[in-house]
């Protein structure tokens, strides 16, 4: 679930938009910060069943991420999947997250929803 009072809306059927970058009119880095929020496992849950999860290590920063992914920085990209700093969770990974009840900074950047562990205050 996206946290009240976060920057996300959800539609009438209480899903998030997904023509984020595509629809909007604001600049990238508007959209991308508009289209970030925190939310628990349960809402994050549906994405990583189908297969649209991507978990990005605390050392990068979610939106430029994004960005990357946005304006299809392949050799960022690439190398952040080489180091592991950016994977696709696993089965492991979920049920973890479902014990613990984890939450996460997340960012949808069609197709995909990242994700990164919200850091605790």
């Amino acid at each position: 679930m996206i946290e009240p009072g976060s920057n996300n809306s959800k539609d009438d059927e209480g899903t998030l938009p997904y023509a984020v970058l595509g629809g909007d009119a604001g600049s990238t880095t508007e959209k991308l910060d508009k289209y970030t929020s925190e939310a628990d496992w349960q809402y994050l849950k549906p994405h990583f069943e189908s297969g649209a999860l991507l978990y990005v290590d605390p050392s990068l920063v979610i939106t430029e991420v994004g960005r990357a992914i946005t304006s299809d920085d392949t050799a960022r990209i690439k190398s952040w999947l080489n180091n592991g700093d950016l994977i696709k969770p696993g089965t492991p990974h979920a049920e973890h997250w479902q014990s613990s009840g984890a939450r996460f900074t997340a960012l949808i950047v069609s197709p995909f929803v990242l994700i990164q562990p919200c850091v605790p205050a």
